[in-house]
């Protein structure tokens, strides 16, 4: 991607999280319920101690680096940074909720971390680097701000096969030319899904110790208009491209979604089953 198609991107990338960070804190606490065994595998990897200093990149609401900062103790810190300054202002409001007083709330752009050399002990990142505009030049950056003996824990998603939840909206959505396909290696959900295409960025960042897993996480539903909504107010390329059709439109991509969501359909409503592919790195 060169520099101009990196700054419109990130312009709309930018754009798109201002407008969806108030349906992210009002579900602030159904992603951290869904995504909660992500977390336990970050936090307990990137194992904090007391007195360590532990940037969060991308933080959205907050909640998963909120989740480290009762181990850091009163002489550790948390910069909690998003490049949304919508997205820090509920972080802002979560940790005030929380009485958290070892945070410093940061507006940051992972690409370009404002931020010493060797100055954190630690990096946790949730869904995040798959999205940015250049993941190469973030985690080169996160390496430069890690001191020698730091580590980075991040989460991305497994490929669209063990992602249902999110790829047949997607895949519907494109067959209807609301969307377009996805571009082999531009940023997405997908982008980064694959052990030897993210070993591959953490090598050339400088990262030489790369241990991955795999987490299975459910998204629940109560039926596919609560999909729908969710989608609507959580996923900006959904958001987008749904509100753009027609109503008729919309009425038939509600009914393809009900039949394709089938298999995942229980007594108490929809779960719909994903991976995470989780890594340590120092």
């Amino acid at each position: 991607m060169s520099s101009m198609d990196r700054e419109e991107f990130r312009r709309g990338s930018l754009e798109s999280w201002q407008a969806m960070a108030a349906g992210w804190e009002r579900r602030r606490a159904d992603v951290d319920a869904i995504t909660a065994p992500v977390r336990d595998w970050l936090v307990r990897e990137l194992a904090p101690e007391p007195g360590e200093t532990i940037l969060e990149l991308a933080a959205g609401p907050g909640d998963m680096g909120f989740a480290v900062a009762s181990q850091l103790g009163d002489d550790g810190l948390l910069i909690t940074s998003d490049f949304s300054p919508a997205m820090l202002e509920v972080a802002r409001r979560r940790a005030a909720e929380l009485g958290l007083r070892n945070v410093d709330l940061r507006l940051l752009d992972a690409l370009e971390l404002d931020l010493e050399d060797d100055s954190v002990d630690g990096v946790i990142c949730r869904f995040g680097f798959m999205l940015m505009a250049d993941p190469a030049t973030a985690l080169s950056e996160t390496h430069r701000v890690l001191r020698s003996d730091g580590r980075l824990v991040l989460a991305v998603w497994r490929g669209p096969e063990q992602n249902p939840w999110v790829s047949i909206a997607g895949r519907i959505l494109v067959e209807r030319g609301l969307m377009p396909p996805p571009e082999p290696g531009a940023p997405g959900m997908f982008t980064l899904g694959s052990e030897e295409h993210l070993g591959s960025l953490l090598d050339e960042a400088g990262f030489t110790d790369t241990r991955f897993d795999d987490v299975p996480v459910r998204f629940v539903y109560e039926d596919v208009e609560d999909f729908v909504a969710t989608s609507r107010e959580m996923g900006g390329a959904f958001g987008a491209a749904f509100g753009s059709a027609a109503p008729a439109d919309q009425a038939a991509i509600v009914e393809e979604l009900r039949a394709s969501f089938v298999p995942f359909t229980t007594a108490n409503g929809l779960e719909l089953p994903g991976v995470a592919l989780v890594a340590l790195a120092r």
